[in-house]
């Protein structure tokens, strides 16, 4: 070898060993940082600084480091809130979400397989024991965002918090008995609605409706979701699934109501109001949905016997004497004038006085009560208020 490729030779090999050096240098700086009790960091400096170079980003010792400087950050915050000193809350709790980011990457390291294809995890049993003592404060930290309304935040904590199950660093922990949870995904849920976000609404949603305290909204949550997702199959399972559940509650009911109405889908329109008056039989809204329904499918005897029936209930409501009266003016129209004469007669003067009620309730609905007291007064010959009704009409 010549001497010129000799120099060659050493001018690379002095280049190849400066990025070390220096790596260990700032290794070095951050242990003596992390030693002196202050300016931990610092010491975090140094190491995302060395993270900046690709070469240095599967060094487990550089992660290692991280990840102390943090922690250390960390019992440094605690220890003023114990000591009830000022402290920034969100920053004390970004830097537990930071301590899970580093430590889930340090066990994917740790845990890749050897030259043999061996998978031997030295770190794995201590460092899942170290966070585990730490994850409790994902969910207050998730709580906390909830509250300063950061939603964005706040989800991110809460699903940190539900992926550590699924994250191979905790192999061997049992979750199942975590009572937070169901809560956590809830929550997770609840940010996800308030981002208008349909997609992370809905990834924890099965997991949110083990909490039963508040499956109801996320039930609701999730309805919503599908509707905005426009799956009219799902959007209607889930208010199904709701309803059943809680057939009282003012969300499901009325949405099941004009989706089966608006479909003409009257049969499903009755079986969801028998249901909701099996739950409250004099709960003014299902009487008069089911007043409503039985008169479109033209049963008008019955729908009258719901319409009384509310009546007794709440005598002011304007649309139920509409519905009275239009009962017994489709009954007078189906009979035989030539053969009923009388019956016809009857059936407008019962009408008459659920028109008149709805006109004095409702005196601005002039387009619903004015043809319907036309007829009335027409056929029972009351010249003078037929004379008024027509001059409404002309107008």
């Amino acid at each position: 070898m010549t001497i010129r490729k000799h120099i060659v030779t050493l001018i690379y090999l002095v280049l190849l060993t400066l990025p070390l050096s220096a790596q260990r240098k700032q290794i070095g700086d951050a242990r003596t940082i992390l030693k002196s009790g202050k300016n931990f960091d610092k010491a975090e400096k140094l190491m995302t600084d060395l993270l900046k170079d690709s070469a240095n980003q599967e060094n487990k010792r550089i992660y290692e480091i991280w990840l102390q400087s943090v922690e250390k950050q960390y019992e440094q915050a605690n220890e003023k809130f114990y000591m009830k000193k000022q402290q920034d809350t969100a920053q004390f709790f970004g830097l537990i979400r930071k301590m899970f980011t580093i430590a889930f990457t340090l066990d994917s390291l740790d845990a890749r397989p050897d030259k043999k294809g061996r998978v031997e995890p030295e770190l794995r049993k201590d460092l899942a024991r170290q966070m585990q003592v730490y994850r409790q404060n994902l969910f207050f930290g998730g709580s906390f965002f909830v509250r300063k309304g950061d939603y964005k935040k706040a989800y991110d904590y809460f699903e940190t918090y539900i992926d550590c199950p699924r994250q191979p660093l905790f192999t061997g922990y049992d979750f199942d008995s975590d009572p937070r949870m169901a809560e956590a995904a809830y929550w997770a849920t609840y940010s996800g609605f308030r981002m208008q976000d349909a997609v992370l609404t809905l990834r924890h949603r099965e997991l949110a409706l083990r909490d039963s305290s508040k499956r109801d909204w996320t039930l609701q949550y999730t309805a919503e979701s599908w509707r905005q997702l426009k799956d009219d199959s799902m959007y209607v399972a889930t208010l199904e699934t709701g309803f059943k559940a809680f057939p009282t509650l003012p969300y499901f009911f009325p949405r099941l109501m004009d989706i089966y109405t608006r479909r003409g889908q009257t049969e499903e329109a009755l079986r969801v109001v028998n249901y909701a008056l099996e739950a409250d039989s004099l709960n003014e809204l299902f009487l008069f949905a089911k007043s409503n329904v039985l008169l479109q499918q033209e049963q008008y005897a019955q729908s009258l016997t719901y319409t009384d029936r509310l009546l007794t209930v709440n005598n002011q409501m304007a649309d139920a004497y509409f519905n009275g009266g239009t009962a017994y003016l489709n009954i007078a129209l189906r009979m035989d004038p030539k053969r009923h004469k009388k019956q016809i007669k009857a059936m407008y003067q019962k009408a008459l006085p659920y028109m008149e009620k709805y006109r004095q309730l409702a005196p601005q609905d002039t387009q619903k009560w004015a043809p319907a007291l036309y007829r009335i007064y027409f056929n029972l010959n009351m010249g003078k208020q037929f004379d008024e009704i027509d001059k409404i009409l002309k107008k």
